[in-house]
């Protein structure tokens, strides 16, 4: 199995549930880190978004959370490979378990949780783990940041953009308030497919931008380049 290099640390991601990929990096360098001390990504997988944070941070502690076992096992190795591993744990749990019995607040709660709800089932119980919200529904998650998150913490996540107004309800009946978005266009002239959004428990007017991946030529756009390319070793 090789190993997937960027610049701050390598990392394999065969086992886990989900691979590198587009939502997981832009999600990982686009989550404010100012003033941050403890983190906590919640469905971790290969550990790629802990490991960018981790990476974007001077002495943060990093907590990550999996219910797949190998994605565990996976993650793990990839923290201790790391520069950061001092500060890196991983924990093989339920999130419905681990919200109640954890006692640490944390600055930062990050997610890239389960994306569908009933469509799209794959046959494979690992992606459905991945993906499907039956392993994690977005009331779950959302009741789990609103006890584990600092009172002025913030919590990070990336999801289908057809979903961002039913989360954002969900999150609101909670406490919990938009306060920053990312609408990512997969080219210009098609519609955002995904958005990054930030909350907290603070009410405040939400800064919004947007951001295309790919000219339509199909070649990556400048500010995507510009934006990864302290990160990925290369951008085609």
């Amino acid at each position: 199995m090789a190993l997937f290099h960027f610049k701050q640390f390598s990392m394999y991601h065969h086992r886990a549930t989900m691979k590198i990929g587009t939502d997981a990096v832009l999600l990982g360098i686009w989550t404010d880190v100012k003033g941050v001390s403890n983190i906590l990504d919640v469905g971790t997988g290969s550990g790629i978004i802990a490991l960018l944070l981790a990476s974007r941070t001077t002495d943060a502690v990093i907590h990550a959370i999996d219910i797949h076992n190998d994605s565990c096992l996976e993650a793990a190795e990839n923290f201790r490979g790391s520069p950061y591993g001092n500060r890196m744990a991983v924990f093989h749990d339920d999130f419905v378990r681990f919200a109640p019995k954890h006692a640490t607040q944390y600055d930062l709660i990050v997610s890239n949780p389960p994306f569908f709800v009933n469509d799209m089932r794959s046959s494979s119980s690992e992606k459905v783990l991945a993906r499907h919200t039956q392993s994690l529904d977005y009331n779950t998650l959302v009741d789990g940041v609103k006890k584990l998150l600092a009172p002025k913490g913030i919590f990070s996540l990336v999801l289908p953009y057809v979903q961002k107004q039913h989360f954002v309800s969900l999150a609101a009946a909670a406490g919990l308030h938009l306060q920053r978005e990312m609408l990512i266009f997969p080219k210009p002239c098609y519609p955002p497919n995904r958005i990054n959004m930030q909350f907290g428990f603070e009410q405040k007017p939400v800064v919004s931008e947007k951001f295309i991946i790919r000219n339509e030529d199909g070649s990556f756009t400048k500010r995507y380049k510009d934006y990864t390319g302290d990160y990925y070793i290369s951008v085609k």
